[in-house]
């Protein structure tokens, strides 16, 4: 693959070659309905290519080995930077670091934004109230301690949440903010057990464990 399309990406520069049946299960929180493809696998509207051995200039010499794992839209351009998110999601749970227009980027650093869980239909105050605080000025902000809330209709349809389609009458967002990704994920999932809801990072892939919100050791 030409040095410029890994370098245009989005592509995750990975420190070892993944294992071909991780790398699926990896790209099935982001999208169950993820297949493979001879050696590629198939994305809701991306192709993620078969990892190729690159120099370790692609990231800068950050990486000593670097397995590249560009992925790319089939067609239109994806809807809500999905082939970014999934190239940056797949560099932090393998240890690697995201490529995307000459820029890298290391997902572990970034801090800017938490979990989110993805709910079929906008919850009422009393159904937040066992978890979460209102805000008197704004009906649309929570806490819970020091942790922050916010209520976000969900314009798009992340793939991760199919399961919620069939049954949702308004997809809404409860995304949320803190400095301890375990305490979020944990909130998170309490949330996702009581709304039958779905929690899932900031690259929009799914969350089972608070854990997974730790960049891996």
């Amino acid at each position: 693959m030409a040095k410029r399309r890994l370098r245009t990406g989005p592509t995750a520069a990975l420190p070892a070659k993944p294992d071909p049946a991780e790398l699926l299960r990896i790209v099935q929180l982001a999208d169950p309905s993820a297949r493979r493809d001879c050696d590629d696998i198939v994305a809701t509207d991306v192709r993620v290519y078969a990892p190729v051995e690159a120099e370790a200039d692609l990231t800068g010499g950050e990486l000593e080995q670097v397995w590249a794992v560009r992925v790319a839209a089939e067609g239109p351009l994806p809807l809500d930077f999905f082939d970014r998110y999934l190239a940056e999601g797949l560099a932090f749970r393998l240890k690697g670091l995201a490529v995307c227009r000459g820029e890298v980027i290391d997902p572990a650093d970034e801090q800017e934004s938490g979990p989110a869980v993805i709910l079929p239909a906008r919850p009422t105050a009393e159904e937040l109230a066992p978890l979460l605080e209102p805000q008197e000025d704004d009906e649309f902000t929570f806490t819970a301690g020091d942790i922050r809330a916010a209520l976000i209709p969900q314009k798009g349809q992340p793939p991760a949440v199919q399961e919620l389609l069939p049954f949702a009458t308004e997809l809404t967002a409860i995304e949320l903010r803190g400095d301890e990704p375990v305490k979020l994920g944990a909130l998170a999932l309490e949330l996702s057990e009581a709304l039958n809801g779905l929690v899932v990072d900031r690259w929009r892939f799914r969350v089972d464990a608070a854990e997974e919100l730790v960049p891996p050791a």
